[in-house]
C-alpha cells in the first residue's frame, strides 16, 4: 500500500489536520483555493494535487470537507479511481445516513470507509489534544490505525460505519441544550440574588444538577432499566413547578425548562409518579420501540 496519505479539504480544521499528517509522513492534498494548497505545500512532507483524482493515488484518503454533499461528490470521482482495499477516513461533520451513502459508493468500488468525527476545535487539533470520534468496520479501522494516531492521539471507537459521527451530533446536541438551560438557571440566579460564581460551584459538584443526571440517572438507572426508589417523578415535577413560578414571579423566560417540565406532567400522567425520575425515558422507548436498558438476561436478550 502506498505510505503516502492524501487530504482533501484544507479549510481552518483541515489546515490543522494537514500539519498533523504532515508530522507523520509523505502527504498529498487538494482543496479549491489555491493559496491554501500552495501554504500547506511549503511543508516538506506535502505535495500539492492538481485535482481532486490524484489523490487516489493513495490507499489511505482523509476528507475534511464543508458539507456532506460535498463529501460524496469528492467520494463519486475518488472510489473508482482507489485501489481495492483502500481506505476513505471522513473529519467532515455529516450524519449517520451521510456515511451511510459514502459506504454505498465506496463499496461498490472495494473501498473501507470510517467516520473519524472530531470532537474539539481547530486549536485543539493543532496543538495534538484534539478526541477522534471513530466508526466504521474493525478491519478497515485498524488498517488506518497510524493515520487516526497521528491526528489523534484520544481515540474511542464505537461501532459501525456512522457511529462515530453519531456521538458527536448527540453530544454537540446535549451541549447546545445544556447551554440554554444555563443561561435560563443564571437569570433565575441574578434575579433571586445567588451569585453566578456560587451557582457554578454548586452545579459542578458530583451530587448536582449536571453531573448526577449523567453519572446516576442516566449510567446507573436507565442503562440498567432500574427506577425502584430514588426520587420520584412526581417530586421533580414538583420541583419543577416550583422552578416555573419562580421564572414567572422574576420575569425570567424559560424555554428549555419549560419544555422539560412537560415531560414530567407526561411522566406522572403515564403512571410513573412512584418511580424514580429517570424513568422518563422509558417514554420514549415507547415511542421508538428502542430499549435503552444495555442490561441482558441469561438468553443474552435485552430486558
Amino acid at each position: 500500500m502506498s505510505d503516502t496519505v492524501s487530504l482533501c479539504g484544507l479549510g481552518n480544521m483541515g489546515g490543522a489536520v494537514a500539519g498533523r499528517l504532515a508530522a507523520r509522513g509523505p502527504l498529498r492534498v487538494f482543496d479549491l483555493d489555491p493559496g491554501r494548497v500552495a501554504q500547506a505545500a511549503e511543508h516538506p512532507q506535502v505535495t500539492a494535487a492538481g485535482a481532486v483524482a490524484e489523490l487516489a493515488e493513495s490507499d489511505v484518503v482523509v476528507l475534511s470537507l464543508p458539507a456532506p454533499k460535498i463529501s460524496l461528490q469528492v467520494l463519486a470521482e475518488l472510489a473508482p479511481r482507489m485501489r481495492a482495499g483502500g481506505v476513505v477516513v471522513e473529519t467532515s461533520t455529516v450524519n449517520p445516513a451521510d456515511m451511510a451513502e459514502e459506504q454505498k459508493i465506496c463499496a461498490a468500488h472495494g473501498i473501507g470507509v470510517v467516520d473519524a468525527a472530531i470532537l474539539s476545535g481547530v486549536s485543539q487539533m493543532a496543538g495534538g489534544t484534539a478526541t477522534l470520534l471513530v466508526g466504521g468496520e474493525e478491519s478497515d479501522v485498524d488498517k488506518v490505525a497510524d493515520v487516526l494516531a497521528a491526528i489523534s492521539a484520544t481515540i474511542t471507537r464505537f461501532g459501525p460505519v456512522g457511529s462515530g459521527m453519531a456521538a458527536k451530533v448527540i453530544n454537540n446536541a446535549v451541549a447546545h441544550a445544556v447551554m440554554v438551560v444555563l443561561a435560563e438557571a443564571g437569570a433565575l440566579a441574578a434575579a433571586t440574588g445567588v451569585s453566578g460564581s456560587a451557582l457554578a460551584a454548586l452545579l459542578s459538584g458530583p451530587e448536582a444538577g449536571l453531573t448526577r443526571p449523567l453519572t446516576h440517572r442516566f449510567a446507573e438507572r436507565i442503562l440498567r432499566g432500574d427506577y425502584a426508589g430514588g426520587m420520584p417523578t412526581e417530586a421533580a415535577r414538583k420541583d419543577s413547578t416550583l422552578a416555573l413560578a419562580m421564572a414567572q414571579d422574576t420575569g425570567v423566560p424559560l424555554f428549555g425548562i419549560q419544555g422539560a417540565h412537560t415531560v414530567y406532567e407526561l411522566g406522572v400522567s403515564e403512571g410513573l409518579g412512584r418511580l424514580d425520575y429517570a424513568s422518563i425515558a422509558t417514554l420514549w422507548e415507547r415511542w421508538t420501540g428502542r430499549p435503552m436498558s444495555e442490561t441482558t438476561n441469561d438468553q443474552g436478550e435485552a430486558e
